[in-house]
């Protein structure tokens, strides 16, 4: 059975996009720690990141950069956190969040659902940028 976001890269469920090419997909967390929390992903559905092929993980970060760089421009704040925790979803991913330096602010226990709206809106000014 298909990943939710092999689902999501097929289009079955939608998502809101920030960047994507052939190989990698980037979207808002529904669930985001801090405005403008990103997933990473390769499209090829693997489980673990680190069973990824060498080519693809250095691609996967490459383009986990480019998307940080578009997150700083639209979102305030003093850097992109990177999380790789991978067990709620078994499909590999990389969590970018701004954060202001805050000690534990980058933690899930603040993650809380976002409206779809605010995704929306949040999601077009990151990809004008």
């Amino acid at each position: 059975m298909p990943s939710l976001f092999t689902r999501i890269v097929s289009g079955e469920i939608p998502c809101h996009k920030i960047m994507e090419d052939e190989n990698y997909l980037a979207f808002l967390d529904l669930r985001p720690i801090a405005p403008g929390h990103t997933l990473a992903i390769p499209k090829k559905e693997v489980n673990y990141i680190f069973e990824l092929d060498d080519t693809t993980l250095a691609g996967l970060m490459v383009f986990a950069k480019k998307v940080a760089h578009k997150l700083e421009k639209a979102v305030p704040c003093k850097r992109i956190g990177v999380l790789v925790y991978g067990l709620e979803v078994p499909h590999t991913h990389i969590h970018l969040v701004p954060v202001q330096g805050v000690p534990g602010e980058l933690s899930f226990v603040h993650a809380k659902p976002a409206d779809t709206e605010t995704l929306k809106l949040l999601a077009e000014k990151i990809r004008k940028t």
